[in-house]
């Protein structure tokens, strides 16, 4: 059914007894002519797109645990396509308009709230480099703005601007940022690919891949073998140990990235904050818990939680730009798996087996990525060639010294 509000309105007088499950729960059918691994955001798009926008059927999403129930609903809910590079910029903005568009698309409230952020700047330099990613952005026709002192104090008086040791001296923004409901975009995309005759398999572990004569012939799971010659893997922080099944080693590391929320405030957070001395962004999300996290945890892993030091770290982050949230208590945290590549840029790309795709890499970036990178991976595996906002990101641009080093750190994951 399409929601509406007549529908509500009328399921509200029936006291809400006519709603249906929001997708098919259907067994694993022996054959499918695609099968997308992993049923988060990056997958459910790229097989709502797949369906959609380039007519493809025969079309399976295996998740290893429930809809909803892994990385997606794992994150701090940021949206924005404020990049430098070319190779970056253009994929990310197309995301950005892709989200302005997405409940309208999806007949699903996402809660897409875009109320803009702010990175302070601390310094003289940090400032020039703000100057120099807002013109970038201008460049590709994406909304920046450049805040002097005076802006910022009038825009957030709450924060420390007598810090001797990280004094505020301006702000770069992008207006259109925002936060979505994770949750909810997961389960739009869900609702959205199953209307369009999409198998969403639940409790379905892909434990393997069938190769034959160098091309992929089925994929062997937890319910069963399915046979297929198109698998797109989209599977975040585990891209590395379910490639691995097909004899592949990837340039990433899996990292834990934590997240928190405090107790239900009035509004006072306007949009989004980032702390330019450290790697610190607080949000307020609709219920009035302010939403915030920092950086990596500083080592390897693929468990969801993380360790003290970092909230330590994120604390004295949050109390540095702004002491007032000292008096906020934290309800709860939780810990996401990152998939992050040499460069910071993520991969989308065909592997060296015939009808094995990868889409991975995404470093802090995924969330916001979502639906460009599921349309981007749709088109890669309808047609077999890259989508035009992702050409550059190839998998063997590490062999190649193609990097694309938004960051400026070099090869080493843990400081993208």
């Amino acid at each position: 059914m399409r929601y509406s509000a007549l529908k509500v309105l009328k399921e509200a007088l029936k006291g809400h007894t006519g709603w249906g499950p929001a997708w098919r729960n259907p067994d694993p059918k022996p054959v499918y002519d695609y099968v997308i691994v992993g049923g988060g955001g990056h997958g459910l798009a790229t097989a709502y797109y797949l369906a959609k926008t380039y007519g493809r059927a025969g079309i399976a999403v295996l998740e290893k645990g429930w809809i909803g129930g892994g990385n997606a609903g794992r994150n701090t809910t940021l949206i924005r396509s404020n990049y430098l590079l070319d190779a970056n910029e253009p994929f990310y903005e197309f995301s950005m308009k892709l989200w302005e568009g997405l409940e309208q698309d999806l007949n699903y409230n996402a809660m897409v709230s875009q109320r803009g952020n702010l990175y302070l700047a601390h310094s003289d330099s940090q400032r020039d480099v703000q100057r120099l990613r807002a013109n970038s952005m201008r460049l590709h026709g994406v909304d920046s703005e450049l805040l002097d002192l005076d802006q910022v104090r009038k825009r957030l008086p709450f924060l420390d601007f007598a810090n001797a040791r990280f004094p505020i001296k301006g702000a770069f923004g992008q207006p259109r940022a925002g936060t979505v409901r994770h949750d909810a975009v997961v389960w739009g995309y869900g609702r959205a690919a199953d209307r369009q005759g999409v198998d969403i398999i639940q409790n379905c572990e892909v434990t393997g891949f069938r190769i034959v004569n160098g091309a992929i012939s089925g994929v062997e799971t937890s319910r069963g073998f399915i046979a297929t010659k198109t698998v797109g893997v989209a599977v975040a922080g585990s891209s590395s140990r379910v490639m691995a099944y097909a004899g592949m080693r990837l340039p990433l590391e899996s990292h834990v990235l934590q997240a928190f929320v405090s107790e239900g405030l009035k509004p006072i957070i306007p949009g989004i904050i980032i702390f330019g001395a450290g790697h610190f962004y607080i949000s307020q999300s609709d219920k009035g818990g302010l939403v915030f996290g920092g950086d990596l945890d500083g080592y390897n892993s693929y468990a969801q939680r993380g360790n003290l030091p970092v909230v330590e770290d994120v604390c004295e982050a949050g109390m540095a730009m702004m002491p007032m949230i000292g008096r906020a208590r934290v309800l709860r945290m939780w810990g996401g798996i990152v998939d992050m590549s040499m460069d910071g840029s993520p991969i989308i790309d065909r592997t060296d087996i015939g009808g094995l795709f990868l889409n991975g890499g995404w470093c802090y970036g995924g969330f916001k990525a979502t639906p460009a990178s599921g349309m981007c991976f749709a088109h890669l595996l309808a047609t077999n060639n890259p989508h035009k906002v992702a050409t550059a990101y190839r998998l063997d641009r590490f062999q190649k010294g193609l990097m694309i080093d938004e960051e400026g750190t070099g090869n080493q994951p843990n400081l993208h």
